[in-house]
């Protein structure tokens, strides 16, 4: 008996392999034919369908109070797939507020816009020539005029008019270089450009200079008002004050 030469068994899976190549292009255009339509789907399901469009505004980190303000400032497109909504451009529109120090918009699927704001606190009042009151932020920004100072803010005096950026700066250098004890014996503070900033501690008139050196400012300033019968004291050039 003799025994098998095996060529049909191999010839089958030789033919079987064949077929799998000649399927491979059709298996491959079928699955890519199903991703794109996949893509397609979602990208329509995103930024056209009526599925995720935005119903609802979230307004967060400010008081109950400015909710409204900002809402109407957003004008948020409601109806408008979120995808499509540029947020840039509703951060800009509420940020127009000047009592608001930073604002951020984004989406939260499925249909909400999510506004978040800060408010400016305000560490300075500022009177103009005018008379009116402005109160100012940590960074120097004049953002709104009030009837009165609010508590705790302290007052200062100035001849500009707008008030400088650079000059409301100077002024917070003096003030945060002082002593708890020195801002409580603070009078009056007047700036007359970010060059030059004076102070009333108690009776002596202290005459500051611009936002440099604020350590050894304070430094020769403290052990100048131990002298007696001082008027003036002139630490603008602390390496070599003067008192009068």
């Amino acid at each position: 008996m003799g025994r098998p030469s095996g060529l049909p068994s191999s010839r089958a899976r030789f033919d079987a392999r064949a077929a799998r190549v000649r399927r491979r292009p059709w298996l491959l255009a079928a699955w890519l034919v199903v991703a794109l339509s996949l893509v397609a789907g979602g990208v329509w399901l995103v930024r056209y369908s009526p599925v995720l469009v935005a119903r609802s505004v979230r307004v967060e980190g400010v008081p109950q109070g400015d909710v409204a303000q900002i809402m109407r400032r957003a004008s948020v497109p409601m109806g408008r797939p979120l995808a499509r909504i540029d947020t840039a451009e509703i951060a800009r529109r509420v940020i127009a507020t000047a009592v608001l120090a930073e604002v951020t918009v984004s989406r939260s699927y499925p249909s909400t816009i999510v506004i978040t704001a800060s408010r400016r606190t305000p560490v300075l009042a500022v009177k103009n020539p005018q008379g009116q009151v402005q109160v100012v932020d940590s960074k120097g920004v004049a953002y709104a005029t009030v009837a009165a100072p609010p508590r705790g803010v302290p007052m200062i005096d100035t001849l500009e008019n707008p008030s400088s950026r650079e000059s409301m700066r100077a002024a917070l250098v003096v003030l945060q270089a002082l002593s708890s004890r020195q801002r409580g014996q603070v009078s009056e503070v007047t700036v007359l450009g970010p060059n030059m900033v004076t102070l009333k501690l108690g009776a002596v008139k202290v005459v500051w200079g611009d936002a440099s050196e604020p350590e050894l400012k304070v430094k020769v300033m403290t052990a100048l008002l131990r002298q007696k019968d001082v008027g003036t004291i002139d630490v603008s050039a602390p390496s070599t004050p003067v008192i009068r």
